[in-house]
């Protein structure tokens, strides 16, 4: 079993940035790759930037490259997630989520909401 947690979301002005955190535990939670999905009212959970926690290995959503940063920190077990030049589109609620096969265990969310 892995437990995610994200924290980090808020409200901030158009250009601005976030950092998104996801603190997993489990016993194996080095063998997943881990990931950030984000989910906007009315829309389908979107993909968004994905890792392993060697750091040898992102991709990213082509709405977020070279925007936003996904990185990890194997010595707390976390992810995190560097936004910046924020645009409205990206509110959302933003998800942590972690693989073996399937993304198989997902965090509660953590909204983030970007102000024009």
């Amino acid at each position: 079993q892995v437990q995610l947690v994200e924290s980090g979301g808020g409200l901030v002005q158009a250009g601005g940035s976030l950092r998104l955190s996801c603190a997993a535990s489990g016993r194996t939670v080095s063998s997943y790759v881990m990931g950030w999905f984000r989910q906007a009212p009315g829309k389908e959970r979107e993909f968004v930037a994905a890792i392993t926690w060697s750091g040898r290995s992102r991709n990213y959503a082509d709405s977020v490259k070279g925007r936003f940063t996904i990185s990890t920190e194997n010595a707390k077990n976390t992810v995190y997630l560097q936004m910046n030049s924020l645009k409205p589109e990206d509110t959302a609620v933003y998800y942590c989520a972690a693989r073996v096969v399937g993304w198989d265990y997902w965090g509660q969310g953590t909204q983030v909401t970007i102000s024009s």
